[in-house]
């Protein structure tokens, strides 16, 4: 940002506000980390800030400190919307473009009040009054910690506030060894281990409670697996009928696609899983190297998101998506060669 945002952020903040911060349909560790961390922040500054989200959230995240106090659209619509129109400011968290947000991107256009966005992903749109945009960070929890640090108050970060940002770090860098991982991520992680953030705990509640169901999940997905080497490629399919059979819940599909990257001399991965519900094929992407999984999802999928971890939609059926993604793929054979 400007020093002109930061004085235009400085000024908005100077008196307590009501403030609605909000993160992206089917939100992750980063999106509801982020929203918490700021939450707590702005609360510790005499604001009255509520965190919103369009949808649920996994429950591997819902032990993490002011959870409970998440407002869910998609469950409380008229009370969300009360709160909206009550509010004086809004953040929007790890998304840019207001349709990120599902059914309540309507009602988001429909809002006068100022906007202030904080996000790490590509091509934002111009809605803010205030945007901090950054493609160079980790996550949007890396951002936070430094928004809150360039406004003066690194020392005022609580166990709360460190919990909830390095938990959205280290989600959103695969526990640090994605390629945005950098020396300043490790500064900000070490400063938010001192100011109270357990990091073996918080792994412990992430990666190790694994239930059952979501181990026979993995397992039906690495069963259905497909390499094309000839393109460095290999993906996975879950439909609806393998979710339900493996009694599916929110977040238990997160990671699987990098066990299909995972693959020797594999450069591009993709899992599609279906929702019967939408009428769609939800799907993760993931690459190594120079190849741009964001300019891919955005130019056949409807999405983006980063160079190497990006996410896209196929309306139709999982045959379909399927079919026309392996009619996109030779198209980019050099590049993939390249990469």
């Amino acid at each position: 940002m400007t020093k002109q945002d930061w004085h235009t952020l400085s000024d908005l903040l100077s008196q307590p506000k009501k403030a609605v911060i909000i993160g992206h349909k089917n939100p992750d560790g980063d999106a509801v980390g982020a929203s918490l961390g700021l939450f707590w922040f702005l609360k510790s500054q005499g604001h009255d800030p509520i965190v919103l989200m369009p949808n649920d959230f996994p429950d591997f995240l819902k032990w993490l400190p002011g959870c409970s106090d998440i407002v869910l659209y998609d469950r409380e619509a008229s009370r969300a919307e009360r709160l909206l129109s009550q509010c004086e400011v809004i953040f929007t968290l790890d998304f840019n473009a207001l349709n990120r947000t599902g059914d309540l991107g309507a009602l988001l256009e429909l809002q006068s009040q100022p906007f202030v966005m904080i996000d790490h992903h590509q091509q934002p749109d111009d809605y803010a009054l205030v945007t901090y945009s950054d493609t160079s960070m980790s996550s949007t929890c890396e951002m936070v910690y430094h928004f809150i640090d360039q406004l003066g108050h690194k020392a005022l970060i609580t166990p709360e506030i460190a919990t909830n940002l390095y938990t959205g770090i280290m989600t959103d860098t695969g526990s640090f060894k994605f390629p945005a991982t950098t020396p300043r991520t490790h500064r900000a992680v070490a400063d938010l281990i001192e100011c109270g953030a357990v990091h073996h705990e918080i792994h412990n509640q992430i990666y190790d409670t694994q239930s059952p169901d979501r181990l026979k999940l993995l397992g039906q997905a690495l069963s259905n697996l497909v390499l094309h080497p000839e393109f460095h490629l290999a993906y996975i399919t879950l439909t609806q009928d393998e979710l339900e059979a493996c009694n599916f819940k929110k977040g238990d599909t997160e990671g699987f696609v990098n066990y299909a990257l995972s693959i020797i001399g594999i450069k591009f991965a993709v899992i599609f899983i279906e929702n019967k519900n939408e009428g769609i094929i939800k799907m993760s992407l993931r690459s190594k190297g120079r190849f741009s999984v964001n300019d891919f999802a955005r130019h056949y999928f409807q999405g983006g998101g980063h160079t190497n971890a990006a996410g896209g939609k196929f309306d139709g059926t999982m045959e379909d998506a399927t079919a026309y993604f392996m009619q996109q793929v030779p198209q980019h054979k050099n590049e993939l060669d390249a990469s």
